[in-house]
């Protein structure tokens, strides 16, 4: 995907800033920007609500896996109920939980 960000003199100095990051985190300036929009949509959610925002799962998916948790006295994580159950592939609950460790920090 290919994305084009048009900025003005009145943004140079965010883009500075964002280039400054990315020396540091040796990162592009494009990954950096993905990773400030990542956090701003992801930060404080949680597993649940991130896979749905992946379309791993659906909202009511993730209700009836909270309800089991429950049922179970929160016995299991939610991603191994998901992952048991056959809803949600291991390597997505892996990617998600990256993202939620990522952006609450």
């Amino acid at each position: 995907m290919q994305v084009t960000l048009y900025f003005g003199e009145e943004d140079e100095y965010i883009i500075r800033l964002v280039d400054e990051k990315a020396r540091r985190e040796r990162k592009s300036r494009s990954a950096v920007v993905l990773s400030i929009l990542e956090e701003y949509f992801e930060r404080g959610k949680r597993l649940g609500e991130i896979l749905v925002d992946l379309k791993v799962l659906s909202p009511h998916q993730i209700e009836q896996a909270l309800k089991i948790q429950k049922e179970e006295n929160h016995a299991r994580p939610i991603g191994k109920i998901l992952v048991e159950r056959g809803w949600a592939e291991e390597s997505a609950v892996e990617k998600a939980l990256r993202i939620q460790e990522r952006v609450n920090y």
